[in-house]
C-alpha cells in the first residue's frame, strides 16, 4: 500500500470556513456544516500523485492536535475570515507555532474566506456569474458587511511567516502568489488555491522520492525464519 505523496493541512480559528473550502473543492458543494471535531481528511488524486488534505478543528480545546496533524506537511493553508480581523491575528499568534512540525520546505498559503459576504465580493461574483441561479447580492438573504481584512494584511502575515521560519523571500514563492481570497459558497478561487499548491508541491514530492526510502512495503519479498528443532541451539 502506498502512502500519500504529500500532505496539505488547513489551520485557522473556529468558523472561518476551513471545512467549507475543502468540501467545495472535493465534493463540489456548499453544505451547512458544523464545527470540526479533532480532524478529518480527504485523499485527492492529482495527476500521478496522491495528496492527503487535512481539516483541523479551530476550537481551543483541540488546539494541541494541530502540531500532530502538521507533522511532515508539504503545504499549510492558514485560513481567516475577511470579515473578522481577529481571525487573521489568531493565525500569527496562535496557529503559526503549530507549523514547527511541518516539512522544512513547507509551503504556506494565506487564505481569506467568505469574500462573498462583503459588498465588493458580491459585486464581483455577479460580474463573474458565480453563485448559481437565484443568487442576488449576498445570496440566500445574507446581509452584506464591510470588509475588515485587506489583501495587504495577508501579505504582511506571509512575510511574518518567512521571518519566523528564517526563509529568504528569493527562495520561496512570492506573497502575491500565495495569498488568496476565496468563497466556498460561490467557488471563487477555491480550485485556484488548491491546484496552485499542488503544482508547487510536485518538485518537492519528486525530490523526496529521489532522496528517501521506498514508500511501499513489498510483502511478497518476506521470508519466514527457518524453524529449528526443539531443544537445539539456534
Amino acid at each position: 500500500m502506498r502512502k500519500p505523496d504529500g500532505k496539505v493541512v488547513l489551520l485557522g480559528d473556529v468558523n472561518v470556513g476551513k471545512t467549507s473550502l475543502l468540501q467545495r473543492y472535493m465534493e463540489r458543494r456548499f453544505p451547512d456544516t458544523v464545527s470540526t471535531v479533532g480532524g478529518a481528511f480527504y485523499l485527492k488524486q492529482w495527476r500521478s500523485f496522491t495528496i492527503s488534505l487535512w481539516d483541523t478543528a479551530g476550537r481551543e480545546q483541540f488546539h494541541g492536535l494541530g502540531s500532530m496533524y502538521c507533522r511532515g506537511a508539504a503545504a499549510i493553508i492558514l485560513t481567516y475570515d475577511v470579515t473578522q480581523p481577529q481571525s487573521l491575528l489568531e493565525l500569527g499568534d496562535r496557529f503559526l507555532g503549530l507549523t514547527d512540525t511541518a516539512s522544512k520546505d513547507c509551503l504556506f498559503a494565506i487564505v481569506g474566506s467568505k469574500v462573498d459576504l462583503t459588498q465588493e465580493g458580491a459585486v464581483q461574483s455577479q460580474e463573474r456569474g458565480e453563485g448559481g441561479p437565484g443568487r442576488e447580492g449576498g445570496g440566500s438573504g445574507s446581509p452584506l458587511v464591510p470588509r475588515q481584512v485587506w489583501p495587504e494584511d495577508a501579505v504582511a502575515l506571509y512575510k511574518k511567516i518567512l521571518n519566523y521560519k528564517m526563509l529568504d523571500e528569493k527562495d520561496v514563492p512570492a506573497a502575491e502568489q500565495m495569498c488568496f481570497e476565496t468563497s466556498a459558497k460561490t467557488g471563487h478561487n477555491v480550485d485556484l488555491l488548491f491546484e496552485t499548491l499542488f503544482d508547487l508541491m510536485v518538485p518537492m514530492i519528486l525530490r523526496q522520492r529521489a532522496e528517501g526510502p521506498p514508500q511501499t512495503v513489498d510483502v511478497t519479498s518476506y521470508r519466514p525464519p527457518k524453524r529449528t528443532r526443539a531443544g537445539c541451539c539456534a
